[in-house]
């Protein structure tokens, strides 16, 4: 029984907080970049708003880092939930376990987000970060960046997102402008043309 209890006090204490291991400044040295770029970090489960607070704070209080981290995101989507019969609009997280950081990378920025509490790495092969590509960004709803479609008109393209999502069809019109497409796609045995953004459809 006395076993028991102590077992139970280290679980209870274990959850009370986390802490992460800071880690050393024996990483590989970053290859610093001309320009922002948003990068995905991984956080402790229900980490991630404490995460991005901090961030933020730290942001805030460090005026050296204020021209590279410049902005921290935690993507929330809107869904419904259904209790009790009654349908409610709800804000959930659109990835669990991760913050969205634009930054600068730098061996400084690096360091300093790595050991941010909660924080358990970054995206990435090793100790080297990968940025998110225009198209995640824009997809995500963290920015609205511009998107190259490398598509023509009477290209077939597969739709990758939305109620067609799998779907494919052909490229009748390009707006370069909207950054919008319009696609023929074959849907209970007629044609229906669909617009779309460019990040909605890949080239096939």
């Amino acid at each position: 029984m006395e076993k028991d209890n102590k077992e139970l006090n280290n679980i209870e204490s274990s959850n009370e907080e986390v802490k992460a291991p800071e880690v050393k400044r024996t990483f590989i040295k970053q290859e610093e970049t001309d320009k922002p770029y948003w990068y995905a970090v991984y956080t402790y489960s229900g980490y991630e708003n404490k995460v991005m607070d901090k961030l933020l704070m730290t942001m805030e209080n460090s005026p050296e880092l204020q021209d590279l981290i410049l902005d921290v995101k935690v993507p929330m989507e809107e869904t419904i939930e259904i209790k009790n019969n009654k349908r409610k609009h709800v804000q959930r997280k659109m990835f669990p376990g991760y913050v969205m950081v634009k930054m600068l990378l730098t061996d400084e920025t690096w360091y300093r987000v790595r050991n941010t509490h909660g924080v358990t790495g970054f995206v990435g092969p090793g100790s080297r970060p990968i940025p998110l590509t225009d198209v995640e960004v824009r997809t995500i709803g963290l920015e609205n960046v511009h998107v190259e479609l490398e598509v023509e008109v009477g290209n077939n393209v597969e739709i990758t997102s939305g109620p067609l999502e799998g779907f494919v069809g052909v490229v009748t019109e390009i707006n370069q402008e909207k950054e919008k497409v319009k696609v023929m796609v074959s849907m209970f045995g007629r044609d229906t043309e669909v617009e779309l953004d460019f990040v909605q459809v890949k080239r096939i």
